[in-house]
């Protein structure tokens, strides 16, 4: 059995052979350049002679896993070179997440988190959140008058203490898993971030711009090419902001002394609502596509976190949607507490898959769009 010692060790070990089979792969494509508009990715290859653990971090946080390359390269697998882009690139971002999380440990007991441990920890936190209310007040889910008005089973005050220190914590781990990539990116040799390079890399983050080659899009197989991928993307996570938002509004009215529950019409029920639904299509449709893209497209090593991630958005989107239909009935205090298990888990897993390279990919653009004149004929 290996001590953590031993485990640190081969850790290292299994990085740095990693980065090593990276770099041959990439120092491959910068002398044959056959993919170069592609996306961005080969531009900032050949921006390189020689590749070191910040330039394949950077490169992989850029990919945007299209797989293109793939089908297009003379010696992708079975070539006895076998130079397969995309499934080495996610390899090492799949590392990324590992080695820039905070805390650390907490990502240890999250690593391998598949959807059936992601349905499980939903589960667990529910009959946390269950066990609380109910110690604190047993007949609360069952009193008469109180459907339609949350705070009467969970207190705001309890409410917003006990969200604004975990969603506190996660975007500290998120901030500090990003200053990590970033200065992991940047190394000591690079310049300052260009001022200018600010507006045009959020305008691709936030339009998805590299999801699609000029007039076409993505292949999702050998000789296929859909929008699909790129719409779910955009439902997802224009709908994560619109919940955001819904959030947020609603937090003013409140401040304001506009008690809940609100109208219909009003606007944190129209935000929630419009972007509930875009968290219901965007990762269903994302899953969907999962399980029929090409196998060889579909990294194996973070399969497993990528799924659960989409699960986790599936389950708290349904079951807020879910609570706003019912919000008037009997039922409406047990789907409360089931919603609000399913957030914590969602918000707890979020600084440690996934969701990570949304802010990744936006770094590895800013450094792309500073690089100066890169071509940019991808899109």
């Amino acid at each position: 059995m290996r001590s953590v010692n031993d485990d640190s060790s081969f850790s290292t070990e299994v990085n740095s052979g990693l980065m090593r089979h990276g770099a041959h792969v990439v120092s491959v494509c910068n002398a044959c350049r056959y993919c170069e508009q592609f996306c961005p990715v080969f531009p900032a290859i050949e921006q390189r002679l020689v590749f070191e653990k910040r330039d394949l971090v950077y490169l992989a946080s850029l990919c945007h896993d299209c797989g293109e390359c793939l089908y297009a390269c003379q010696f992708a697998p079975p070539h006895e070179f076998g130079i397969d882009v995309p499934r080495t690139l996610a390899r090492i971002r799949q590392r990324t997440y590992e080695e820039y999380a905070w805390p650390r440990w907490l990502e240890s007991a999250l690593r391998r988190t598949g959807p059936a441990s992601a349905l499980m920890l939903a589960a667990g936190l529910t009959a946390v959140v269950f066990a609380a209310v109910l110690l604190m007040n047993p007949q609360v889910l069952w009193q008469p008058g109180i459907e339609g008005n949350f705070y009467r089973v969970v207190p705001h005050a309890v409410l917003v203490t006990l969200f604004g220190a975990v969603g506190l914590a996660v975007l500290a781990s998120l901030v500090a898993g990003g200053i990590r990539c970033w200065r992991e990116m940047q190394g000591p040799s690079s310049g300052p971030l260009a001022p200018g390079a600010i507006g045009p890399a959020f305008g691709d983050a936030l339009t998805l711009r590299h999801l699609h080659t000029p007039g076409a899009d993505c292949v999702t197989a050998e000789e296929q090419r859909t929008p699909w991928r790129r719409r779910f993307h955009h439902c997802t996570f224009y709908g994560f902001m619109l919940c955001f938002a819904s959030t947020t509004v609603a937090a003013v009215y409140h401040a304001l002394g506009f008690e809940a529950p609100y109208a219909y019409t009003s606007a944190p029920v129209v935000l929630g609502t419009v972007g509930g639904l875009g968290l219901l299509l965007g990762p269903g449709g994302l899953w969907h596509l999962r399980r029929r893209r090409d196998a060889a497209l579909t990294g194996r090593d973070s399969q497993g976190g990528d799924e659960a991630f989409l699960v986790l958005l599936v389950l708290t989107s349904a079951t807020g949607l879910l609570l706003l239909v019912f919000r008037h009935s009997a039922a409406m205090g047990a789907l409360l507490l089931v919603h609000l298990g399913a957030v914590l888990a969602l918000f707890l897993t979020l600084p440690y898959g996934k969701f990570v390279h949304g802010l990744y990919r936006t770094l590895a653009l800013l450094k792309y769009r500073s690089e100066g004149d890169v071509d940019t004929r991808s899109g």
